[in-house]
């Protein structure tokens, strides 16, 4: 699958994490800016739920293949899916319980001596949605199994390190859910698009990058690579709301505009990154933005997918249940 130029520099690094989905099942989101909403009861399994619309798996029809022309995206589509927005959002919310599920699988799996995470990369130009992401998937799932980072400019200390050192301090220990709001792909988009590096220096990076996944993979880690696409037109619309109202005045930089009028180059840096960092340990997949339900859908579905191929049961108990019951009974 292909798709659309995502921006990398980061001075809205740290748009992060969520509030609680109430539309999502009622699931509590990650924290921001010391707000935590609260999980609602979570059953074990997902309810019955509505149809699944997915006529092709998310993961087959939005995994990037090389050499696909990311020109030529429909950044309005919604690849896979034979529903409306009514039928997706009524899967995402049936999906949230099962995702929440699994989830919280893995978090008592690390806290068991498990060493499996989970990673969900996320990477695109400001307003491709990645903050939206982080507040209705990831906020569908518990927050204390969560670890979100958002990457900007780097700090003082980190200039003082490999570009890596930052992505390594922040790779999500096992039993977490990690969530990166831009990336270490950042060292072949913005570094390459702003000339921040010599060609010869930054063209190095992709095989860097490839082994460093690897090595992340081979850990334990399953890797979720997201671009989220949004159309020139869109972007200006999201933007333009921004600057309309007062209360998102403070999503909205200046640079925003700079980066607009580099679109094709961002385009041309995106295009390589699929093609040269889209590997089997940690594929590329890339959703089509403008339509923020079906993204949100389709990250659901890949990062339920995820957790699913983990096939993580409970641990069992490591005391002796009928004695603690009848000690809990003499109470």
């Amino acid at each position: 699958m292909a798709k659309k130029p995502g921006r990398s520099t980061g001075k809205h690094a740290g748009k992060s994490a969520g509030k609680a989905a109430g539309k999502n099942g009622g699931k509590a989101a990650v924290k921001n800016d010391g707000k935590t909403a609260v999980n609602s009861a979570r059953k074990s399994a997902p309810p019955p739920g509505p149809a699944d619309r997915w006529e092709t798996p998310a993961a087959d029809v939005l995994r990037w293949v090389r050499g696909t022309d990311l020109s030529a995206l429909d950044q309005a589509g919604t690849p896979g899916w034979a529903g409306d927005r009514a039928d997706g959002e009524k899967l995402m919310a049936a999906r949230g319980e099962e995702l929440a599920d699994l989830q919280e699988r893995l978090f008592a799996h690390g806290r068991t001596g498990g060493d499996r995470s989970v990673l969900l990369v996320l990477q695109g130009l400001d307003t491709s949605g990645k903050g939206g992401i982080v507040r209705h998937v990831v906020g569908m799932v518990d927050p204390q199994g969560v670890m979100h980072r958002g990457f900007g400019v780097p700090t003082p200390e980190e200039q003082q390190h490999d570009y890596l050192w930052r992505i390594r301090n922040a790779l999500p220990r096992p039993g977490y859910l990690g969530v990166f709001d831009r990336s270490h792909h950042e060292q072949v988009l913005v570094v390459r698009v702003d000339r921040l590096e010599p060609v010869r220096v930054w063209r190095k990076h992709f095989a860097e990058l490839n082994a460093f996944e690897a090595e992340v993979a081979a850990s334990g880690t399953v890797i979720v690579k997201v671009t989220l696409v949004v159309s020139p037109d869109e972007q200006k619309k999201r933007l333009a709301k921004r600057l309309e109202r007062p209360d998102k005045h403070w999503k909205y930089n200046p640079s925003d505009i700079d980066v607009r009028l580099k679109l094709p180059e961002y385009l041309a840096a995106y295009q390589e990154m699929l093609d040269r960092t889209s590997t089997k340990e940690a594929p590329w997949y890339v959703v089509p933005a403008d339509r923020k339900w079906y993204a949100r859908l389709a990250v659901t579905e890949l990062l339920t997918d995820a957790l699913r191929s983990l096939d993580l049961g409970w641990p069992p108990a490591d005391f002796d249940v009928a004695a603690e019951k009848a000690r809990l009974a003499a109470t």
